[in-house]
């Protein structure tokens, strides 16, 4: 299935490239916030209807936040070393 879901990913990616020039095609990027946001919304009143992941928020939102956290520690720490090993004072 995740196979599936990246091919359509890609094969999206590559129709966008060819039809990039057709003018009603632009048009479809003043559309793209609120399919986003309405998608976001649906998304919270299924998780919000499941009764499994509201009571285990608690322990879901924790590991989120340890998760979130490592996540930014790790990047600001490869961002450091880049910055200190390919771009640093040469002297």
């Amino acid at each position: 299935m995740m196979y599936l879901l990246i091919g359509i990913m890609f094969a999206s990616t590559g129709a966008g490239y060819l039809l990039r020039r057709i003018r009603f095609l632009r048009r479809i990027n003043a559309l793209i916030l609120p399919t986003v946001c309405a998608l976001l919304f649906v998304m919270g009143i299924s998780v919000g209807s499941n009764e499994q992941i509201v009571r285990n928020l608690p322990t879901l939102g924790t590991q989120a936040l340890i998760l979130a956290a490592a996540g930014t520690l790790g990047s600001l720490m490869a961002a450091w070393c880049i910055n200190r090993f390919f771009f640093g004072n040469k002297k």
